[in-house]
């Protein structure tokens, strides 16, 4: 019989917490179950998969989280605004939860819950850009150059590569600016 309020989800939740505080290399069923206050056995009930199912499940919902805080970050702005607020947005959540973010798959994977959430993710980007008159093929092409951007700045932040005295938030402005630019320009479908 599953422990009375453990649930997949709230699985997850455990394990999201120990990612946070330890680093994904951390994350065993034993770390989860223990942080539960179950067996390990016990999390096969809740998660049938064992820890790939759980990665997955981790994978889905940091993926979710990100697309909230975009979602969120772009609502009642529109074109250059827009875009930089999600770009911060973006940033802000992988300062916020490096370990999460790290645990993000970059490439698509073979699940249906996984692709409908990256595809909610994208969908915010390519939302944000309508502004730019920009559909088909090159919203896909513009809506890579944001996450490229938005990925790379996170990645390098969370990494530590920003040791010079200057402010990585200005840095970070000047990069929206080039891409708000460049997307003014971008060629049409």
């Amino acid at each position: 019989m599953p422990r009375v309020g453990l649930t997949p989800d709230s699985v997850v939740t455990h394990a999201l917490g120990l990612i946070d505080e330890q680093g994904p290399e951390a994350l065993t069923l034993a770390a989860v179950a223990a942080r539960a206050g179950v067996a390990t056995p016990s999390l096969y009930k809740h998660v049938t998969g064992g820890l790939a199912e759980l990665r997955r499940l981790l994978a889905v919902r940091v993926t979710e989280e990100l697309a909230d805080r975009l979602a969120e970050a772009a609502v009642g702005r529109s074109g250059d605004d827009a875009v930089a607020a999600v770009l911060r947005a973006y940033t802000a959540y992988a300062t916020e939860y490096p370990h999460r973010y790290n645990a993000l798959p970059q490439a698509p994977q073979p699940d249906d819950e996984l692709t409908r959430a990256a595809g909610r993710l994208v969908g915010v980007i390519i939302a944000v850009l309508r502004e730019y008159g920009l559909d088909g093929s090159e919203a896909i092409h513009a809506a890579r150059a944001v996450r490229s951007l938005a990925h790379g700045f996170a990645s390098l932040s969370i990494g530590g590569a920003f040791q010079l005295a200057e402010d990585p938030a200005v840095t970070q402005d000047r990069l929206i600016g080039l891409l708000t630019g460049g997307l003014r320009v971008w060629p049409s479908s």
